[in-house]
């Protein structure tokens, strides 16, 4: 199939592009295999945004494998597909999990949870580095314009949201422990924050590609996302 002109490297690939996959899927799977108590409990470990989002990280890298082997042009669009929300997502939750720990560890990890740095690595880090590199150097610009990633955004921040107050009232205790703290207008307040959170690294993300994929275009949008609309 052909290459989007602004694709910096080949994919679907069985070359590069199916190492970087490979890599990735060891990294999510291995974080996967990492077991803990706090899983146990209605809704399991995908109370979790993080989990969430590694699963989503791990559907995404394994349609780009499947499309490296096959060549197939469905599956890498489907990837694609996937990365628009995924990646973001990734984003988000380094962003807000390595901020949160820096003012205060206990606000998202209890007190009697201990993680190795390289379990932490693994679970808050990779997916984001692994899918951005996958975005700028193996796909195609994303077209999401600024009105639709904050569609996407709020209706992930809100149906999450949603999942974690239902699974409250089965387990009756939270995942996080920030959310404990927090009344329900704040935790509006805090969702809708996010929203606008993953709503900036999906710019954020666009920019970049302009950058180094060489895109006036893409950057302008990014930067300007309300003219370009």
């Amino acid at each position: 199939m052909s290459r989007h002109p602004l694709q910096r490297l080949s994919s679907p690939s069985r070359s590069f592009s199916a190492l970087l996959h490979i890599l990735g899927l060891l990294s999510f799977t291995g974080s996967f295999a990492n077991p803990n108590e706090l899983f146990l409990g209605f809704g399991g470990q995908f109370q979790f945004l993080t989990m969430i989002g590694l699963a989503m990280a791990t559907a995404t890298f394994a349609c780009g494998l499947l499309a490296d082997i096959t060549l197939d042009s469905r599956l890498f669009e489907l990837k694609n597909l996937l990365s628009v929300c995924s990646a973001p997502l990734e984003v988000l939750v380094s962003v807000l999990y390595w901020g949160l720990c820096a003012i205060d560890r206990d606000l998202v990890v209890p007190p009697e949870l201990e993680l190795s740095f390289i379990s932490d690595f693994g679970f808050h880090a990779m997916p984001a580095i692994m899918l951005s590199l996958d975005l700028m150097l193996f796909s195609p610009p994303w077209t999401v314009r600024s009105y639709g990633a904050m569609a996407i955004s709020m209706t992930v921040a809100f149906a999450y949201w949603g999942w974690v107050e239902y699974c409250f009232s089965k387990n009756g205790l939270y995942p996080y422990p920030i959310f404990e703290l927090l009344e329900t207008w704040q935790r509006v307040l805090l969702f809708t924050f996010s929203a606008v959170l993953m709503t900036g690294s999906t710019l954020a993300l666009k920019w970049v590609y302009g950058t180094i994929n060489g895109s006036e275009e893409l950057k302008q949008e990014a930067l300007h996302p309300v003219k370009t609309d």
